[in-house]
């Protein structure tokens, strides 16, 4: 990687700036000042303090993923003449020309057996809707949900579920951070944030773990180069080394851009892909053998400290650095700054999460913080650095498939009905039933749930296996093109500040935004709600439950506040307009969530890794600075300086190695596919591991999970490297 080159800065401006052009200066004007949460990141704007506003009252708080959600909403319909070309010319779009065809303003359908979709009406699509979810064994049958729907869909979709006789509701974060959820609750007994934003400007270091928030979540880089500024420290770790992380231009600081970028890194530990717990350890034990560990926070909150440091001793550092390609006095530097910290915050991304191992991985985040006590007060604590901007919230409502005993007692008594009791599936359970053939209905709420899934190949049998399938969406992708050898009705929505009526959602800082809607842009789509309380109402003519009256999204909210802890203040937002802080999420005080009210250190042992002589090199996958998620809004990254997504990032001695240059192209195989004829770029990343673009590079990964938390290992593939003389 070109060691000038620099995240954000004038270009990114300018490419706001023809982006807003493009769509409009009026109208993005309008949706950006409109006071909507923001339909990116949850990192968090928008909502009651206007558009382009965080709850700190800072302004203005916009970054270009902002411009890229909205330039995808403010697209014109889809032309009708796309309707009558195959499947087959639809296929060869890529992900980026198929979002971007348009908006879908009318629903269409494709019925089994038949090559394109055709135009229906709504009723028509309503009935068959629930004609053919109602001669499907709910059993047979699975729900799931993306993170950008509201609140207020998200209940009514899990709902609808249960009242029909089915607990096989999921979403997205089963595929991102359901490892954090777990850790946390093994070790702080809660599965969310435990600081809320202005503990960023209390802090005087902060680790950012298996994230590249220059690409993923832009205006946490503004805090980060904020506590260099303050003469605080920020500690990157990951295998690649990003621009944007090591020097960022922020676009609003006009000294910033002047001098060429802000030092965001103060150091940048690069260990080998699939080995964060043994470089963890060797924090810890520089920590613990330099005595600066918290003995009196240890005694007074935490359990487990003699068999953790007991693990700790038998660590060698010897093992230490070989498993991280790091050496030993690095780490130590990086243990000092850490002891040296008053305050310290720590981040992860989905670097952390996308490994067989994910969940000992956050433990082992979490360890770091109770070794010194940083999580318990002001300025200090843990920041799961989620994706979608509702992800969490939807989690919060109860799109899942387990329930506490207390939200799920709480929903039987509110509606006066008898929910199923058994289990429900996760994400890749629920894919795993659709590949044996034991579903024949799935009813998907936004998301990509093809791209989504590991293994391309196992993913497109999965989905062709399912009878039918009825997706809600705002622009097609490539699940609507893909794995569809069954009926499926796709059914155009509103986006978020279209909603006929407010809609909330909740950030990574457990914040609850109000969101008022009313934007009109197309005539003929309908919020979430609407569709889903039509479905219900055909689905269960005499269900005891009114799912009329819940197409007043108040009714909904006043469910949510009565049966989910800490959601009290929904049931009059739309009144009050006061947005608020989820209650019994925020650790200011080291008071845990655990059964004894203390925390835990947890011991695990470092993961095996596999002894492949022939898939010898480490792949991860990530994500383009023009991408969200499995959203791509521009084929090329320009921090990364390539050219095209189908490629592959080397160090540059492998590709010495290889004997050949940077340009050429070469062949990625795994045990489960092959990337054929991929570009090679140069990136610096530790010798013998790689990196490739998700979702692009899925068709070489495994349908292999975490067992705790069923997260597929995105981030750690073994692959064998093959060029033409191979």
């Amino acid at each position: 990687m070109d060691s000038k080159t620099v995240g954000g800065g004038v270009k990114k401006v300018l490419y706001t700036l023809q982006t807003l052009q493009r769509i409009g200066i009026k109208r993005s004007a309008k949706a950006l000042s409109s006071k909507n949460a923001c339909k990116a990141c949850a990192y968090g704007m928008g909502g009651q303090m206007g558009g382009m506003t965080n709850e700190q009252g800072e302004f203005p708080s916009v970054c270009n993923k902002s411009v890229q959600a909205q330039s995808t909403d403010i697209q014109p319909a889809i032309p009708v003449e796309v309707f009558d070309h195959a499947l087959d010319d639809l296929r060869e779009l890529t992900a980026h020309e198929l979002e971007h065809i348009g908006r879908l303003a009318n629903p269409i359908l494709k019925p089994a057996g038949e090559d394109r979709y055709r135009p229906v009406d709504w009723d028509e699509a309503m009935d068959i809707a629930a004609s053919r979810l109602g001669k499907t064994e709910p059993g047979r049958s699975f729900f799931y949900s993306s993170g950008r729907s509201s609140n207020e869909a998200g209940f009514l979709f899990q709902l609808l579920a249960r009242a029909w006789g089915t607990n096989n509701v999921n979403n997205c974060s089963y595929y991102c951070h359901q490892a954090t959820s777990v850790a946390l609750g093994s070790t702080i007994g809660t599965g969310t944030a435990t600081v809320e934003l202005a503990d960023l400007d209390r802090c005087d270091l902060i680790f950012v773990i298996g994230a590249n928030p220059a690409s993923n979540h832009p205006r946490f880089i503004h805090k980060l180069k904020a506590v260099r500024e303050r003469g605080g420290h920020v500690v990157m770790i990951n295998p690649a080394r990003e621009a944007g992380l090591v020097k960022f231009a922020v676009p609003k600081s006009p000294r910033s851009l002047l001098l060429g970028g802000s030092e965001i890194a103060s150091a940048y530990l690069q260990p080998n892909v699939g080995e964060d717990i043994a470089l963890f350890k060797g924090i810890a034990k520089a920590i613990v053998e330099a005595g600066r560990h918290d003995s009196a926070f240890i005694e007074a909150h935490v359990d487990g400290f003699d068999a953790f440091l007991e693990d700790i001793g038998r660590t060698d550092w010897r093992l230490i650095e070989q498993r991280t390609g790091i050496s030993r006095s690095e780490i130590s530097d990086v243990a000092d700054l850490y002891a040296r910290s008053d305050n310290a915050v720590f981040a992860w991304g989905m670097g952390m999460t996308h490994h067989r191992h994910g969940s000992e991985n956050i433990e082992y985040i979490a360890n770091l913080a109770l070794l010194r006590g940083m999580i318990g007060k002001p300025g200090r604590g843990l920041l799961p650095l989620r994706g979608h901007s509702n992800v969490q919230g939807i989690g919060t409502i109860g799109v899942k498939p387990v329930l506490s005993e207390e939200v799920f007692s709480k929903l039987q008594a509110h509606f006066g009905v008898t929910l199923p009791a058994e289990a429900g599936w996760d994400t890749m359970a629920a894919m795993q039933a659709a590949h044996a053939g034991n579903v024949d209905a799935a009813v998907l709420m936004g998301g990509n749930l093809f791209a989504a899934n590991p293994n391309s190949r196992w993913a497109t049998e999965a989905l062709d296996r399912i009878g039918f399938r009825v997706c809600l969406t705002t622009t097609l992708n490539q699940s609507h093109v893909r794995g569809i050898a069954g009926d499926v009705l796709v059914l155009p929505v509103s986006a978020r500040d279209e909603e006929w009526e407010p809609t909330t959602q909740e950030s990574m800082f457990n914040f609850v935004r109000l969101s008022d809607g009313q934007i009109v842009r197309h005539a003929n789509v309908r919020p979430e709600v609407v569709i889903l309380a039509d479905i219900a109402t055909r689905l269960m003519p005499d269900s005891p439950i009114d799912f009329q009256s819940f197409k007043q999204h108040r009714r909904l909210r006043e469910a949510i506040a009565a049966i989910v802890p800490g959601m009290e203040q929904l049931a009059d937002i739309d009144v009050a307009r006061r947005e608020f802080h989820i209650g019994q999420r925020l650790m200011h005080t080291p008071e845990f969530r655990t059964a004894t009210g203390r925390a835990l250190f947890q011991v695990r042992a470092l993961p095996e890794m596999p002894a492949d002589e022939a898939h010898n090199v480490r792949l991860t996958t990530v994500r383009s600075e023009g991408q969200f998620n499995s959203i791509i809004y521009e084929e090329k990254d320009s921090y990364r300086k390539t050219d095209t997504r189908w490629c592959v990032m080397l160090n540059e001695s492998d590709i010495e190695d290889l004997g050949i240059r940077p340009g050429e192209r070469i062949s990625l195989e795994s045990e489960h596919g092959r990337m054929r004829d991929v570009k090679v770029f140069v990136h610096d990343l530790p010798k013998g591991n790689a990196m490739a673009y998700y979702p692009e590079a899925n068709c070489l990964t495994g349908t292999e999970v975490d067992p705790r938390s069923k997260t597929p290992s995105f981030k750690h593939t073994r692959v064998r490297l093959l060029t033409a003389s191979t």
